[in-house]
């Protein structure tokens, strides 16, 4: 199976790259560039090939850069990973921590009512969550020890308590934020591809405290994620074509 992974920036390609590297000394192929910009470079574990992209920071720029590089792919891939770091609903989902998507719930889009905020699928204009295959996220967090929960996605990050409290609000159950997993998402289902995300926790939603941020810590547990989520990936794989062969 192929997997494209979808990075905002280069230094989350950087680390998702290093847990998909089992041996250092020979890294494998080096990036190339995609029309538009986008670098893609590609590592091969056993039963599974990863093309990991750096599409760019928000939704939109997220969901051009998937859709750019799933158009051009000379070979089909089977699945879209969105990974990167980002905020965590503190207690459950501490700096250091990874979250696996079992919702990736686009927020932030939508309208402003007298009422409150009314999403984007209850105006009737589309829809608002993704669902990645169950199983596959279960296991997913499983074995990297990761919490299973909506991960938001927002155009502006949370800076405030007061935002963090009203977010919270609206998705009682949600483990992270961050800004791009629905833009993926959306790319991935234009093409008919299941999706997951997975978030490694930089800093706590809520009142913005660069100085209590923990970009490196968050960076290496992303790498470490990445180091056991192979062999799920392509075990996940193996048996979604089995079972679609079958059909």
């Amino acid at each position: 199976m192929r997997a494209l992974v979808v990075t905002a920036v280069g230094a989350e390609s950087d680390s998702v790259l290093a847990g998909l590297t089992p041996h250092p000394d020979s890294p494998g192929p080096e990036p190339r560039t995609l029309p538009g910009g986008y670098l893609i470079t590609r590592r091969d574990l056993p039963g599974i090939a990863f093309d990991v992209l750096v599409g760019g920071v928000g939704p939109a720029a997220a969901a051009a850069g998937t859709a750019t590089a799933l158009a051009l792919a000379e070979n089909p891939y089977g699945l879209v990973v969105g990974a990167g770091i980002g905020g965590g609903f503190v207690p459950a989902a501490p700096v250091g921590s990874l979250v696996v998507a079992d919702a990736i719930v686009a927020a932030d889009l939508g309208a402003q009512t007298p009422d409150g905020f009314v999403d984007v699928a209850s105006l009737g204009f589309g829809r608002s969550v993704h669902l990645p295959p169950a199983e596959l996220a279960a296991r997913a967090a499983e074995a990297t020890g990761a919490l299973l929960a909506p991960v938001l996605t927002v155009s502006t990050v949370t800076g405030t308590a007061d935002g963090a409290a009203a977010l919270a609000a609206r998705h009682p159950m949600a483990g992270a934020e961050a800004m791009e997993g629905f833009g993926v998402a959306e790319a991935a289902a234009a093409h008919g591809l299941p999706v997951l995300e997975i978030r490694a926790v930089s800093n706590a939603v809520g009142p913005r405290d660069r100085a209590a941020w923990r970009i490196g810590d968050a960076l290496t547990a992303l790498a470490e994620g990445f180091r056991v989520l192979g062999p799920v990936l392509a075990n996940w794989g193996e048996r979604h074509e089995q079972h679609r062969g079958q059909r």
